[in-house]
């Protein structure tokens, strides 16, 4: 009998990706389908279509079922063993929405095995190109909604966000305002009936596997300007705002967790999967990435790209108009967090050429020749119009307070990090994290990391008192380290449970001292996937 195992599928806004690990969590497959290099015929550039107006964006929907196809005919060709597959589940890119036509329903369940899926539902669908997260068309679906629900703070107390653009209930009502008869071939059915008839891109994938139409989930539903994340079902008012009918062509959103049911006999069909395989709800690709990551309440994970994005484990949440609150993936009783800064590794990489002469390690160690707190000398940075807060510009202030033109170059990187991560932390609080001693931080990325994020606004005398107290535990995946050390009044463990093999280039140097009273980690520089650090009481 084949070893068990279950797929992974990752339906991203560049390629389609799956992964299958055995029964001990160990990779035993992974593929990935480019859109743009693999699939030229739907001439995408970056996965997506930026229209003339340069707000619009949107994706070709038959492009990620072609991608499906594709990779599963690469699977079968490799000699993967589909019979051995006992459930599956997956992620989509956050936001984007499929319009299924009227009729789709049969054709879906009734798929011919003899087929491509792609040949078979190229009729299926009444918006062929679906609007994606990168789309920032709906600024006045965005007011409009806001109005009708009592304002901005009101809305996201609801729905655990402000109006943005990019969420799907305000790009549903901009297809429903602009082109009626398109949102209206998605006919109405009885409410909580489970033919509903749009989609996120999760639902949409979880729905080629079911053959059948599958229900958002809370965590991706919570991304809509549409769900009531207390009660976990629809906002009559918001659903109202937005367009008629709304609620029977959603359908009753489920847990994250939720077997949909077995997969459609098209695939057992086709290539061999037992027809006992079952089909785990998808959500969308931020909440799982809390669940993949194994994060706990009290956890915060930061992922460090163009973009930095803070997400984590939150019981009692408070929204505000920056910043999200989504329903947990993984318990559904409590909720996560996640705020987006634009300004993110483009800035850091700009401060890097110009204060350490394009080089990280320059740059590292212009951070250690500076004390945490930087002397009260104090930056923010934002190249490109901010998301959290909104503003833009360089805003640099000295230890009086007082407005300055320029730093050293040494104050100008510590500064850059502290303001980035005390935004990080401020924010944090303001949607109802508490940060504690025992605090779990992962993080992902090729970066400089400054620990000071956490001790930033923590007295002298707190500092004083604990730092006998603090501990510090980094462990590291994907990465392997050297050159460790600590003073005697700091414990540094490292652990690294990845084979030799996939990391043997890769180095970490750690160093970590007090300073004055002061915890600082003066720099880490890594290329790692996943990081963590706790400080906890010894």
């Amino acid at each position: 009998m084949a070893a068990p195992c279950y797929l992974g599928w990752d339906f991203s806004t560049q390629q389609l990706k799956v992964i299958a690990i055995d029964e001990q969590l160990r990779v035993v497959y992974e593929d990935n389908v480019h859109f743009d290099k693999d699939l030229p015929e739907f001439k995408t550039q970056g996965g997506v279509y930026i229209h003339s107006d340069r707000l619009t964006v949107t994706s070709p929907v038959l492009m990620w079922v072609k991608a499906l196809d594709m990779i599963l005919e690469k699977m079968k060709s490799s000699g993967f063993n589909f019979s051995q597959v006992r459930a599956l589940s997956g992620a989509g890119q956050q936001h984007g929405s499929v319009y299924w036509k009227k009729g789709s329903i049969q054709i879906l369940k009734n798929a011919s095995s003899k087929l491509p899926l792609h040949q078979s539902l190229k009729a299926c669908f009444s918006v062929s190109n679906s609007p994606i997260w990168m789309d920032s068309s709906t600024a006045s679906q965005c007011s409009a909604l806001e109005k009708a629900v009592g304002g901005a703070q009101h809305l996201a107390s609801v729905t655990g966000s402000r109006a943005y653009e990019r969420f799907t209930g305000n790009q549903i009502a901009k297809i429903y305002s602009q082109n009626p008869e398109v949102y209206m071939q998605t006919e109405l059915v009885p409410t909580g009936a489970p033919q509903k008839r749009i989609s996120l891109v999760s639902s949409f994938a979880a729905s080629l596997f079911l053959g059948a139409y599958a229900p958002i989930d809370y965590s991706d539903g919570s991304g809509m300007n549409l769900l009531q994340i207390w009660e976990k079902v629809w906002s009559v008012s918001c659903l109202n705002a937005c367009a008629p009918g709304l609620e029977e062509k959603l359908g009753c959103p489920v847990p994250s967790h939720s077997v949909l049911g077995p997969i459609s006999p098209y695939y057992s069909q086709r290539y061999g999967f037992s027809p006992d395989c079952k089909i785990v709800a998808f959500t969308g690709d931020n909440p799982a990435s809390l669940a993949g990551m194994r994060l706990q309440e009290g956890d915060i994970a930061i992922s460090l790209g163009t973009s930095d994005t803070l997400f984590l484990w939150i019981q009692e949440p408070t929204p505000a108009l920056e910043g999200h609150i989504l329903c947990n993936p993984v318990d559904s009783q409590t909720y996560m967090a996640l705020l987006c800064f634009k300004n993110g590794s483009l800035m850091r990489e700009r401060i890097r050429d110009d204060c350490a002469s394009g080089s990280w390690d320059e740059f590292s160690k212009a951070l250690s020749s500076t004390v945490a707190g930087n002397n009260g000398n104090l930056g923010f940075y934002f190249d490109v119009m901010e998301i959290t807060p909104e503003a833009v510009g360089i805003h640099r202030f000295n230890r009086d307070n007082q407005k300055v033109s320029d730093f050293p170059k040494e104050v100008e990187i510590r500064a850059l990090i502290e303001g980035q991560f005390m935004a990080k932390r401020i924010h944090a609080e303001k949607l109802g994290y508490k940060v504690r001693l025992d605090l779990t931080v992962s993080y992902s990325g090729l970066q400089l990391i400054s620990a000071t994020f956490f001790l930033v606004g923590k007295s002298e005398e707190w500092r004083k008192e604990h730092k006998e107290k603090v501990c510090l535990k980094l462990s590291f995946s994907d990465c392997t380290y050297s050159d460790c050390t600590a003073s005697d009044r700091l414990k540094v463990k490292l652990n690294s449970g990845v084979p030799a093999e996939h990391c043997a280039s890769i180095t970490t140097q750690v160093e970590s001292e007090f300073q004055n009273g002061h915890f600082s980690t003066t720099s880490v520089g890594f290329k790692v996937f996943v990081f963590h650090l706790t400080i906890f009481e010894a």
